[in-house]
């Protein structure tokens, strides 16, 4: 029997006893007073500390993974000048060394989403982690752009297998409530940071080490959290499996990862053009298949009731929405601040500081925000705070302005919108889910935020290229930007108008809220 370990989500206190019939039970105690039995350990830490000191420990190995995939995008795409004058690569060529690694992820995270439920969080983060050193590692020897693409691809394949597999750790360690809000927090305050500390880092490295120090920083990090993960995190309950989706898996995969292919080569390809068009629908008839597959499979990947959850939807869907405007502002603004201010890397890099130091102040206050609100109230003002600060952001932009008198102060508004909007959609998504679920919910939630990044990045970059008049030069880079971020502001004002009308599961514990939403209890 290929037993698997799953960390389970439910403490021992709270888990059912055996149905009945099962088999005799336990005499009481004759006399005396009962002894109250230890306290169980949270699920997926290690033994040998307190529970509180254990669950902190994993969580900050399981949230410093999250850092190391946001940098690693950031930092890679800082060396890629250098890249390309070393190894000779035009800009084609060097589109795809980062476009490889979002075609993998996104491509991927399902299937590690699920295959965390079925071989064990911890194993498969370890797995992860694994990859993504021996990728970076051969990237940082690669001497053709192929081989740099080849490794960037398998540094993608890593990522999604430990990014699914440290979020699925998260929920199956924090019950839902409270302290999974707190966790989430800083989760996003980790996304806030990776970006900023890759673009510096990125920097650094290049200048005074080489672009190649910037892959071979992953496999010392790897190496690191693969070390600290095995003294932190439990290997987890085994059940024995009860069976794979193999045909689902398969066009699962390989039908995400057209999309992601169409997508990404959009920008450069066209959206007409044959390949962007067979990509996409390539991509489309594989997902169709695994459709029909799921509904047929003793054991789906992705079991149809599952999505047919509203709440679920609904969550996933304004998870994406809020990537589709976050992730495309991240880049449109060091554009601006390179291209148009003539800043360095270095320094656009630290210009996102003040934002990101926001994230990092706010992330952790969400949950006590959703305690005393609700979960929609606080989702609904995060959205509108995301239109907000990325409507004015758009409209101070000039191209004879400064950092201080056009990105500082719409930073700040972004910076606090952030992990409202992340904390509670990734909390809606993954909201009362039974243990055996938190690998499916993190391939899902994880997924919808890869790709509502790629579509952002592909659609506004197109917007920013049409809105740009024909006569090039800082003022037309900027209308271009502009252009951009406003179709961003709209995109998150339509989710606010989403969020009203959402509905969040309710968690397992609280009282009823007049938002249909439960209260956190602390």
């Amino acid at each position: 029997m290929s037993p698997d370990a799953v960390p389970d989500a439910v403490p021992d206190a709270a888990r059912p006893g055996p149905p009945a019939g099962s088999g005799p039970a336990a005499p009481p105690a004759a006399s005396g007073p009962r002894r109250r039995a230890p306290a169980a350990p949270p699920p997926g830490a290690a033994a040998g500390a307190g529970p509180a000191h254990r669950a902190r420990g994993a969580l900050a190995v399981l949230a410093a993974t999250q850092l190391l995939l946001i940098m690693d995008t950031a930092i890679v795409n800082v060396a890629l000048p250098s890249v390309g004058r070393d190894l000779g690569s035009g800009p084609a060529g060097l589109s795809w060394v980062a476009n490889a690694y979002l075609v993998a992820f996104g491509g991927l995270l399902l299937l590690g989403g699920r295959a965390a439920d079925l071989l064990g969080h911890r194993a498969l983060h370890l797995a992860g982690l694994a990859v993504l050193a021996v990728a970076s590692a051969a990237g940082g020897l690669a001497r053709t752009p192929a081989e740099l693409v080849a490794a960037r691809a398998a540094q993608g394949t890593g990522a999604a297998l430990a990014g699914a597999a440290a979020f699925a750790a998260v929920l199956a360690l924090f019950p839902d409530g409270p302290a999974r809000h707190r966790a989430l927090g800083t989760f996003a305050a980790m996304g806030g940071l990776g970006g900023v500390a890759g673009t510096v880092l990125g920097g650094v490295l290049t200048d005074l080490l080489g672009w190649r120090s910037t892959l071979w920083l992953n496999v010392l990090a790897a190496a690191a959290l693969g070390a600290a993960s095995l003294r932190v995190l439990d290997r987890g309950r085994r059940r024995p499996v009860t069976g794979f989706d193999l045909g689902g898996a398969l066009t699962a995969t390989g039908g995400l990862g057209l999309v992601a292919f169409a997508l990404v080569g959009a920008g450069s390809a066209g959206w007409t053009s044959p390949r962007t068009l067979g990509a996409a629908a390539g991509g489309a008839a594989l997902l169709g298949v695994f459709a029909v597959l799921e509904r047929r499979a003793r054991h789906p990947l992705v079991p149809p009731a599952v999505l047919r959850r509203p709440a679920l939807a609904s969550a996933n869907l304004l998870s994406g929405l809020a990537q589709t405007t976050l992730f495309p502002m991240f880049f449109l603004v060091s554009l601006y601040l390179q291209r148009v201010l003539g800043l360095s890397p270095l320094a656009g890099g630290l210009g996102l500081l003040p934002l990101s130091l926001v994230v990092v102040a706010v992330a952790p206050r969400t949950g006590a925000l959703i305690a005393r609100h609700g979960l929609r109230p606080v989702m609904t003002a995060g959205f509108a705070l995301l239109a907000a600060g990325t409507g004015w952001l758009a409209l101070a932009l000039d191209a004879h302005g400064t950092f201080a008198t056009t990105v500082l102060a719409p930073s700040l508004v972004l910076g606090a919108a952030l992990p409202l909007a992340v904390v509670t959609t990734n909390a809606a998504a993954t909201a009362a889910l039974p243990p055996e679920e938190t690998g499916l919910a993190s391939g899902l939630v994880n997924t919808s935020q890869q790709f509502g990044s790629v579509l952002g990045l592909a659609l506004l970059v197109a917007v920013a290229g049409a809105a740009a008049p024909g006569t090039g030069g800082p003022a037309a880079e900027t209308a271009g930007v502009r252009g951009a971020l406003l179709a961003g502001a709209a995109l998150a004002a339509a989710a606010a108008l989403l969020a009203v009308r959402t509905r969040p599961p309710a968690p397992a514990t609280g009282a009823p809220h007049r938002d249909g939403a439960h209260r956190a209890v602390e």
